[in-house]
């Protein structure tokens, strides 16, 4: 099999809060060192990795830093970390939007990539003119884009809007329309962004079926983003775990997956916060918080905990039900909680799921909120926080692993000795 994409040594380098450095001493020393005298750029000599948890000491961050990577010719990669930790970045520098700092990417065949909502999109145009820029961007004729026309169309079940210009578009209509472009001008590689988070479930399950055919039937090489565990596994044959702008780990996907969830790194509680302007959701809800509630220094299975959503509602008076999807670290679905629906006033709202002591085994949760509007899912967020529930050895007298993702104690149990008589005579 060949390789499609290889990446060698790729690191990219920004200045916090400003673009290029952004002071002439900076760039005419720049200039100076790597023009005149034929030197190292002095800045690549300087920066901080990549973790937002940590105060900066330099002004410089690698966002990547020493990328070595190969990608088989159809395999189906899944690139997954933390937020921040490099994974769109390193999408970019292969869509060629942006260019790497050092080392460089060579592929064969046409790019396909769906990024952030809108991307490649022109604002003025409608769908059907952005479906012919976005095939002659990827070298296509006229008359090859018009024979794939109703095909991408009918795909992204926006038929009705398709001469409509693409800026009156919602996000989930961007989304679909951009992933039928990207799937169906038969590029060699694809890249999928977590950008699918925004459509809604019935679509996100269409694009995952339309992404297994294009690399199991087709032979083309598919790069998927997600934190969507689940999806990730279903989808993809090998993995990669950046963290803090570098490969962790790499190898078989379910490996990746489990060495990332387990990860003493990352374990615990996770409490997520967005600003509004780039939270996640659609035009109509914005998750602000994910977090989990509770009056102990840690979560213990005898400790009752809260877990917590806050959204915003954007339209006045729109039904909406929060159903709450507690998974394990292997993906088993430990329950699925709701509120009861109700046509919500436009601000900022608080879905509170009550969770009692006892109940709960010791292990790693992720928390999966689906908003549900007229019995129908309007946004699902994926990984919306973690949490880990650890043992009471004080209080359960037990010194082994509990099987199962609950362990409930109830009110009445009872061990009693029981006095049998037997009748041998007539045995």
């Amino acid at each position: 099999m060949s390789v499609a994409i290889k990446f060698e040594n790729i690191s990219k380098q920004y200045r916090l809060g400003l673009v290029s450095t952004n002071t002439i001493s900076h760039d005419l020393n720049r200039w100076w060192q790597t023009t005149i005298r034929g030197k190292e750029d002095p800045y690549l000599k300087i920066g901080d990795i990549n973790d937002r948890a940590t105060k900066a000491e330099s002004d410089y961050i690698w966002a990547l830093k020493d990328i070595n990577l190969e990608v088989q010719q159809g395999d189906v990669l899944g690139i997954i970390g933390k937020n921040g930790s490099g994974k769109s970045t390193l999408l970019k520098i292969l869509s060629k939007i942006t260019s790497p700092t050092t080392g460089t990417i060579s592929h064969t065949g046409r790019i396909a990539a769906l990024l952030e909502v809108g991307t490649g999109f022109h604002p003025e145009m409608t769908g059907r003119e952005n479906i012919y820029l976005n095939g002659a961007i990827l070298g296509m004729t006229k008359a090859e884009i018009t024979r794939k026309l109703d095909e991408i169309v009918d795909f992204s079940g926006i038929e009705r809007y398709i001469d409509t210009p693409a800026k009156r578009y919602s996000s989930g209509m961007y989304v679909r329309l951009g992933f039928a472009i990207a799937a169906h001008l038969d590029p060699e590689i694809m890249i999928v962004d977590e950008v699918l988070a925004v459509g809604d479930a019935e679509f996100q399950k269409k694009a995952i079926g339309k992404m297994q055919d294009v690399s199991k039937g087709e032979g083309r090489t598919v790069l998927f983003v997600s934190h969507n565990m689940t999806a990730v596994k279903n989808l993809c044959k090998t993995g990669v775990l950046l963290k803090n702008g570098t490969v962790d780990f790499a190898g078989n996907i379910n490996d990746v997956v489990d060495y990332y969830l387990t990860d003493k790194t990352i374990r615990g509680l996770f409490n997520n916060e967005w600003k509004k302007e780039n939270a996640p959701g659609t035009d109509k809800i914005k998750v602000i918080k994910a977090y989990v509630s509770h009056d102990t220094p840690f979560i213990t299975v005898n400790t009752p905990f809260e877990i917590i959503t806050e959204f915003w509602i954007e339209e006045e008076g729109f039904p909406v039900n929060v159903s709450m999807v507690l998974w394990d670290k292997d993906l088993n679905c430990v329950f699925n909680i709701s509120t009861i629906q109700k046509p919500l006033s436009k601000g900022l709202h608080k879905a509170t799921f009550h969770i009692p002591a006892h109940i709960m085994n010791d292990g790693y949760y992720i928390v999966q909120n689906y908003f549900v509007t007229e019995s129908t899912p309007h946004f699902i967020h994926n990984n919306a926080n973690s949490f880990e529930i650890v043992e009471d050895r004080e209080s359960s007298g037990w010194h082994g692993k509990w099987i199962g993702a609950v362990r409930p104690t109830f009110l009445k149990t009872e061990l009693t000795a029981l006095s049998i008589d037997l009748d041998l005579k007539n045995t």
